[in-house]
C-alpha cells in the first residue's frame, strides 16, 4: 500500500503524508511499512550536510523498528491485529513524513536553503521522533511472539524517542548566522570579505562551480514554484539566496569543472527522438492546449489540471473523453508525461507556459528580487567586466559563460551587465580561435541583445560585422545559431534593417543556416529574415539568396517540424507573395494544393491567416491562371467561410477578398460560357 503521490511533485518542506484507510489488512500495511522503512534507511548513504546528527538518529531508530517489522512478518502465532493496525497506521503516517524530511535534507542543490531553515528542520525532527514514541506507547509488544532481543530494542527505541535530544546543531547555527550576516552586508551595499563567503560554502561542502550552479538552479525553481502558487512573500528571500550563490559562482570558483559547458545551458536534444511521438497526444482533451500540469483521473485518462478541475468544480462527474463515471476526484500528477512535454518543448524551441505567464514572469525580473539581489548583481557585473577586459584566456571564457547564464532570463541582470561595460570586450572575443570562447561570447551577446540598450550598443560599437562573421564561419554550429538569433534582435530595430541588408554576406548566411542548421538554427534564421524583409528593399535580396525552396521544404514536411517553425516560414511566404517577383518564385516552387491543405488542416490561427494571405497575393499577382486553379478546388471555399466566423480579424479580411475574387471569376466564366453558347445557337439557326 503506497500512497498515490509522486514525491517529485511535492513542494519543498511540505509533508503531505496520507493515512492508511481504516479497512486495510495488517499484512498489506506491514509490507508497506517495511518498504517505507527500507527507503528511509537508504538515506544513510546520502550526503546530509546540515541536520546530519538528527538525520542519523532518525534513521537509526527506523532501522531498529525495521528489524521488528520483519520479525512480525515471519511470526506464525496469532497477532492482535486490531491493535497492531492502529499502531502501524500511525507509524506509517509518521514514517512518510520522516522520508519527506530526509529527502529535503539530502536534496541536491538544496543545501543553502536547508541551512537557512535549520531551526525549522530541527523542530520537525523533534516532533516526528516524539510522534514515533507516542505510536509505540500503544504497541501491544507483550502479545507479539518475537525474540526477546528485538523486544528490548523496541522498548529502548520507545524510551529514547521520548528523551532524544533532537536539537539544532551548533555548527548549523553558526553557519546560518554567518550566512545571514553576509546577506545583511550585501543589503547595505557592502561587498563582504571573500574568506567569510568561503567559510559558509566550505561548511555546506559546496566546493566546485557545478555544485554552486546546482544550488542556483534549485533556488530559481523554488522562486518559479512560489510565483506559480502565488506565494510571493517568500520570493525576496529566495532571490537574495540566488544573488549570494550567483556571486559565489562567479567570483569564488575560477574553474568550470565539467566538460563542454556550452551544451549544459542551451542543450539541444535530437528531434529524431520525438518523431515517433504524436504531439497531439500532449494536448488536453478539454482545452486542446498543451498540458502544462498533466494529471490522471480515476478512469485512467489524462488532462491538464486546470481544465479537469474546472470540469469537476462545475459538477460534471463523467470523464470527458470516455464518458465513464469518475469515481473519485483525486488528481494524480503524471510526472513522466510532464517531463516528456517539457523536453519536447525545449528541443523544439516551444514556449512552455500559460498564455501571458511567460511575459508576466519576465516583467517580474525588470527589478531585482530584493536589495541583496540588486547589490550582488552589480558587484558581480563589475567583476566579470574586469575579467573580460584584463583576464587570462580561460578567465575571459569563464566570464563570458557567466554572462551567458546570468542574462538568460533576467532583465535586471542584463541591464547591470550592459552598464558594467561587458558588450565591447564580448565583441572582441568573437574573433577568438577557441570554439568554446567564441560560442560563449556570441551566446552572451545574444542574451544582452534582448535588452533595448544592448541592441543599440552592439550596433554603435560596430559589432555587426563580427556577428555576421560568426553567422557565416562560426567555429561551431551552435555559435552560428546564436549569431542568427542575435541578428533577429538587431533586425527588430528599424534603423538596423537597412544596414544589415547592405552587408553582402548577412542574408545569404542566414539562408544557408536554414539549409544546414538544426530545428533551432532554422527557427532563428527564419525569424531574423522575417525582421529584415519588413524593409521592402531587402525582399529581393532574400529571394536572390534562394529562400523560397527552403521555406517550401519546411512547409511540405510540416508534420516533422514544430508548428512555430511552420508558422514562421508561412509568414515569410505571405510577405514575399505581396510583390510580383515573389509571387512568381513561389508559384514556381510550390504546389497550391499544399497551401490549401495547410489552410484546412492546421490548428494554428496564424498559419491559417498566412495561408489565406498568400493565396490572395498569388491571385492578385499571378492573374487568372492562379484564380482558375483555386476556383476548381471544391475544398477551398468551406475553409474560407470557416475563417469568416472563427479566424483572426486579418484572416477574415483576406478571406472575404479572396472569396470575392473567386466568385467574380466564376461569374465571369459563366457569363463567357453563356455568351459562347448563344453565339453557337445563332450560328445553328442561320444554317
Amino acid at each position: 500500500m503506497n500512497p498515490k503521490f509522486d514525491s517529485s511533485d511535492r513542494r519543498i518542506l511540505t509533508f503531505p503524508a496520507v493515512r492508511p484507510c481504516e479497512s486495510i489488512s495488517l499484512e498489506t500495511l506491514l509490507e508497506s511499512l517495511i518498504a517505507l522503512s527500507h527507503t528511509i534507511c537508504s538515506f544513510q548513504s546520502k550526503c546530509c550536510v546540515t541536520q546530519w546528527r538528527n538525520s542519523r538518529e532518525a534513521i537509526r531508530q527506523v532501522r531498529v523498528l525495521l528489524m521488528f517489522f520483519e520479525e512480525v512478518r515471519e511470526c506464525n502465532s496469532v497477532l492482535p491485529k486490531s491493535s497492531l493496525v492502529v499502531c502501524f497506521s500511525e507509524l506509517h503516517f509518521v514514517f512518510q513524513k520522516i522520508r519527506f524530511l530526509l529527502e529535503d535534507c539530502t536534496r541536491e542543490g538544496g543545501r543553502v536553503l536547508m541551512l537557512t531553515k535549520c531551526e525549522f528542520l530541527a523542530t520537525q525532527f523533534r516532533f516526528l521522533i516524539r510522534a514515533v514514541a507516542t505510536a509505540l506507547d500503544v504497541l501491544p509488544l507483550k502479545a507479539i511472539d518475537v525474540g526477546d532481543e528485538v523486544k528490548e530494542l523496541v522498548e529502548l527505541v520507545s524510551k529514547q524517542s521520548w528523551k532524544a535530544n533532537m536539537e539544532l546543531q551548533a555548527g548549523d547555527r553558526l553557519a546560518s548566522k554567518r550566512l545571514l550576516a553576509i546577506l545583511n552586508q550585501f543589503e547595505k551595499g557592502i561587498e563582504p570579505d571573500l574568506n567569510a563567503v568561503k567559510r559558509v560554502l566550505d561548511y555546506l561542502r559546496i566546493k566546485s562551480w557545478s555544485a554552486c550552479n546546482m544550488e542556483i538552479k534549485f533556488l530559481e525553481e523554488q522562486i518559479a514554484i512560489k510565483r506559480f502558487d502565488r506565494e510571493e512573500m517568500d520570493v525576496p528571500f529566495l532571490s537574495s539566496l540566488v544573488g549570494f550563490m550567483s556571486y559565489s559562482r562567479g567570483v569564488i570558483f575560477e574553474t568550470l569543472d565539467h566538460q563542454n559547458p556550452a551544451n549544459q545551458i542551451d542543450s539541444r536534444c535530437d528531434a529524431e527522438m520525438f518523431r515517433c511521438l504524436n504531439p497531439e497526444d500532449f494536448r488536453c482533451p478539454i482545452s486542446l492546449e498543451l498540458m502544462l500540469d498533466p494529471v490522471t483521473v480515476s478512469t485512467g485518462q489524462t488532462y491538464d489540471r486546470n481544465s479537469i478541475q474546472k470540469w469537476l468544480d462545475d459538477g460534471h462527474m463523467l470523464c470527458p473523453k470516455t464518458g465513464e463515471m469518475i469515481t473519485n476526484t483525486e488528481l494524480v500528477p503524471n510526472s513522466i508525461l510532464r517531463r516528456l512535454i517539457k523536453n519536447l518543448c525545449e528541443c523544439n524551441g516551444i514556449s512552455l507556459g500559460r498564455p501571458g505567464s511567460k511575459s508576466a514572469d519576465k516583467e517580474k525580473t525588470i527589478a531585482p528580487g530584493s536589495p541583496v539581489a540588486k547589490h550582488t548583481m552589480r558587484f558581480l557585473s563589475g567583476f566579470l567586466s574586469g575579467r573580460l577586459a584584463c583576464g587570462t584566456s580561460e578567465q575571459k571564457n569563464k566570464a563570458a559563460y557567466e554572462i551567458r547564464l546570468l542574462g538568460k532570463s533576467n532583465i535586471f541582470n542584463r541591464s547591470c551587465l550592459i552598464q558594467a561595460g561587458c558588450i565591447p570586450p564580448l565583441l572582441r572575443l568573437l574573433n577568438s580561435a577557441d570554439a568554446s570562447t567564441q560560442g560563449n561570447a556570441i551566446a552572451a551577446l545574444l542574451k544582452l541583445a534582448k535588452y533595448a540598450s544592448g541592441m543599440k550598443l552592439i550596433m554603435s560599437w560596430g559589432g555587426l560585422p563580427s556577428v555576421v562573421a560568426v553567422l557565416k564561419n562560426g567555429l561551431s554550429l551552435e555559435a552560428r545559431q546564436s549569431a542568427a538569433a542575435t541578428m533577429f534582435y538587431l533586425s527588430s530595430m528599424r534603423e538596423s534593417r537597412k544596414v544589415i541588408g547592405e552587408m553582402p554576406e548577412a542574408i545569404p548566411a542566414l539562408v544557408e543556416l536554414i539549409r544546414e542548421g538544426t530545428t533551432c538554427g532554422k527557427k532563428n534564421s527564419v525569424v531574423a529574415i522575417f525582421g529584415l524583409i519588413l524593409l521592402p528593399r531587402n525582399q529581393q535580396k532574400v529571394l536572390d539568396a534562394g529562400i523560397v525552396p527552403l521555406l517550401v521544404d519546411i512547409i511540405s514536411s510540416s508534420s516533422q517540424n514544430p508548428d512555430q517553425l511552420v508558422d514562421d516560414a508561412l509568414s515569410i511566404l505571405a510577405i514575399l507573395a505581396e510583390n510580383v517577383v515573389g509571387s512568381h518564385e513561389i508559384l514556381h516552387a510550390i504546389d497550391l494544393q499544399l497551401i490549401i491543405r495547410l489552410l484546412q488542416t492546421s490548428t494554428s490561427p496564424k498559419a491559417k491567416e498566412y495561408c489565406v494571405s498568400t493565396l490572395l497575393s498569388l491571385c492578385i499577382n499571378g492573374g487568372e491562371e492562379v484564380v482558375a486553379v483555386l476556383a476548381t478546388e471544391s475544398s477551398l471555399m468551406p475553409g474560407l467561410f470557416s475563417l469568416l466566423t472563427d479566424g483572426t480579424s486579418y484572416a477574415i479580411k483576406k478571406s472575404r477578398s479572396l472569396i470575392k475574387i473567386i466568385h467574380d471569376f466564376r461569374e465571369a466564366s459563366t457569363s463567357r460560357w453563356m455568351s459562347s453558347a448563344v453565339r453557337r445557337k445563332h450560328c445553328v439557326q442561320e444554317r
